[in-house]
């Protein structure tokens, strides 16, 4: 059984493992492994990780067990659109797949931000199985874009937005 709560310093080292092992096991078949390292060491060093859970305006949270961190969510306010929350981050370990914990994760994310009336998520483009989570989730697609996740990526993405009502 998992609990979803706020992410601490505490938490960094199972979030970067965390993350490791489901960047590889998501998308080494689209990109490559050394690609995917690559994108790991640059997105979700400590470092990175510790200022996301610090961000104001943000939240990081996860799923734990007690035992393990299962899941993971970041999301923090869209500087660009006014009113629109930024789903950053949304990833639960292989092995835990398919017991509700991504779900549990969202539903949390989408009461953190009262003011937000849109959130948002880029979903790299070969990634159907998350396309298709957040279409179940209510999300639909709104645009497309050619870099993911970093400039000069060549990595396509597709941009999903649900509406939020409180």
């Amino acid at each position: 059984m998992y609990f979803v709560r706020t992410a601490s310093e505490r938490d960094v080292g199972q979030v970067r493992t965390l993350l490791d092992e489901t960047f590889h096991v998501t998308y080494d078949p689209f990109y490559g492994a050394d690609r995917v390292r690559q994108m790991v060491d640059g997105w979700h060093s400590a470092n990175a990780i510790r200022a996301r859970i610090g961000k104001p305006g943000a939240e990081f949270l996860v799923a734990d067990s007690g035992r393990e961190i299962g899941g993971l969510g970041y999301a923090a306010m869209y500087p660009k659109m006014a009113k629109t929350v930024m789903l950053h981050q949304l990833y639960v370990r292989p092995s835990c797949q398919n017991e509700g914990i991504g779900r549990d994760i969202f539903a949390e994310l989408e009461t953190c931000f009262p003011e937000a009336e849109i959130m948002r998520v880029e979903v790299a483009l070969p990634n159907v199985r998350a396309m298709s989570f957040y279409e179940r989730l209510g999300f639909s697609e709104v645009d497309r874009m050619e870099e993911w996740g970093a400039p000069n990526s060549g990595l396509p993405a597709i941009i999903m937005e649900k509406r939020l009502e409180f």
